[in-house]
Formats: C-alpha cells, sequence, structure tokens
C-alpha cells in the first residue's frame, strides 16, 4: 500500500473510533460532546494518530493495538487547539477553515470542552483493551510527560512570554522542543509502546519525532509569511501581529528551508530500514514539502 493510501486508510480508522468515543454518555451533557467533536473531528491530517500507528507497525506490534492512544493523542490535540484560539491566548477566531470552538460554543464552554477533551485522552488510553495494563501504565507517564508543564503546556508558557519580549534563538529552540515536538514525540514512542517488542525502538521514535517536530513547526512559521489563509484555514500573519518570536526573526525564507530539511534528512537516517520506516521516510518528506 503507497504511502498516501495508508495514510487515508489509518485516518479513516481513527476517525471512525474518536466518532464512538465521542458520543454523549447516557444522553449526558449533549452539548458538551458536541463541542468536543467538533474541534475533534473538524478535519486535520491526524499526522500524530498516523506517526503513533506506524511507530506500532515498524515496532512488529499491530496498528490496531494503537489506535486507542492515537486517539487519545488526537484529544489532547484539539484539546490545545480550543484553548490556543481562545481571546486570552492567539484569539483566533477561525480554525481550518472553520469558526473557533469559542465562536460557536461560547468560551466558557469552549473552555470546558478543552478540559473534557485533555481528561477523556486519559481514561481512554488507561483503558486500551488491546495491550497490557503495565504498558497502559507506561503510555499514560508518557502522554502526561509531553503534554503537561515540562512538555506542551510548558512550552506555551514560554511561548507567551514571548509575546512580551523578544527571545533569543536558543529559547524559541526550547519553545518548540516543548510546545510542538512533544507531542509528536509522544506520538512516536505511544507507538512502540503498544508493541510487545517496542522498548527497543522508543530512542530511534524520540530522535526522529523530535527532528521533525521542530521541523513542523519551522515550515508553520515559514507559511505564515508566504501563504494565504484559504490556503492555511487560518488567519496569516497572525505571528507577527502577536509580537511572537519566529524562526523568521533569526533565519531568511531560504535558511529556514534550509534547516526544516537538515532535521528531516536526520530524522529519516535514523529510522532504519524496512516497509514501515520507508513510509516513515515518505511522510517526514511530505510534512517538510507541506502547503498547509
Amino acid at each position: 500500500m503507497s504511502f498516501k493510501d495508508l495514510l487515508k486508510s489509518d485516518l479513516l480508522l481513527v476517525d471512525d473510533a474518536l466518532e464512538k468515543y465521542l458520543v454523549t454518555k447516557d444522553g449526558m451533557f449533549p452539548k458538551l460532546f458536541e463541542s468536543m467533536k467538533y474541534t475533534t473531528m473538524a478535519g486535520g491530517k491526524r499526522i500524530r494518530a498516523f506517526l503513533t500507528l506506524m511507530f506500532a507497525r515498524l515496532a512488529g506490534g499491530k496498528a490496531e493495538s494503537a489506535v486507542p492512544y492515537a486517539c487519545a493523542l488526537e484529544m489532547i490535540h484539539a484539546y490545545s487547539l480550543i484553548h490556543d484560539d481562545l481571546p486570552c491566548m492567539d484569539n483566533d477566531d477561525m480554525r481550518r477553515g472553520k469558526p473557533s470552538n469559542h465562536i460557536v460554543y461560547g468560551e466558557a464552554n469552549a473552555l470546558l470542552a478543552g478540559d473534557a477533551l485533555l481528561t477523556y485522552a486519559f481514561e481512554v488510553c488507561a483503558s486500551n483493551k488491546f495491550v497490557e495494563p503495565a504498558r497502559n501504565a507506561r503510555a499514560v507517564g508518557v502522554l502526561a510527560k509531553c503534554a503537561g508543564p515540562c512538555g506542551m503546556v510548558g512550552g506555551q508558557v514560554l511561548d507567551l512570554e514571548g509575546e512580551k519580549r523578544k527571545l533569543n534563538q536558543e529559547e524559541l529552540h526550547h519553545v518548540h522542543n516543548l510546545k510542538t515536538s512533544a507531542l509528536i514525540r509522544a506520538a512516536c514512542v505511544l507507538g512502540c509502546c503498544a508493541s510487545q517488542d517496542g522498548d527497543g525502538y522508543i530512542e530511534k521514535a524520540k530522535i526522529y519525532g523530535q527532528n521533525i517536530g521542530l521541523a513542523f513547526q519551522v515550515v508553520d512559521d515559514i507559511l505564515d509569511v508566504t501563504s494565504d489563509e484559504e490556503t492555511l484555514g487560518k488567519p496569516i500573519g497572525s505571528d507577527a501581529e502577536n509580537n511572537k518570536t519566529t524562526y523568521m526573526d533569526f533565519m531568511t525564507l531560504e535558511e529556514a528551508a534550509d534547516y526544516a530539511r537538515k532535521l528531516t534528512d536526520e530524522a529519516c537516517e535514523v529510522i532504519g530500514q524496512g516497509e514501515a520506516a520507508e513510509i516513515l521516510k515518505e511522510l517526514a518528506y511530505y510534512l517538510l514539502e507541506r502547503k498547509n
């Protein structure tokens, strides 16, 4: 199966599972679940989910065993988008070409939907019936560390600091190691957790995830100044408007593109050989060359 066919197939697999998770329980809190589902099912590439399934395959496991972990990651990603768009954060009215969650459901409901997705993600991760409990516990730890105060949330805090003052390049690198790379790194490691023989692949997963996560952010910064709102699905130039430090403050467009390619090349060097490895390499270059 080709890379794009497998990506499409895995997206359907994860979306089907998410649809089942995001159904109101016994008719309770329908508006809450509607709001949770609005952002989680609003499109997107499902790259983090795909990485989880691919690393399960790379480590000799079954992709289906990693689906609950992939869904947990997508819930955390969706919660982060809801909160990022709030007026107290990035104050964005559009996300993926649609009104942001708080525009549709109000700020309070959006905040609670994000809280619910974050909490529910750990329930879903811990309840993976395809993986033994000890591995589920390990997966919960990985997810908590990468999403928490020393991961994505910590990166967001540093990012907000960067709206008040210009960060230096080392600080900016640290922000994105946490804000962007941490959850992508978690996606790769969770795939290893879903495989009985996955421990031997964890270091490769960390390096690959770290590098493509940073490359992803560099490309994001490039697109924020070179793309258009229709293509990107959200306002462009918002980083400059919010006085955020980006890689464009330290690099020309050409230098930034070269840096993103270098990170991608290094990610692909550690991943080894084999069918799953080749697909992961294709994915890395697909992300490098994306337009949105």
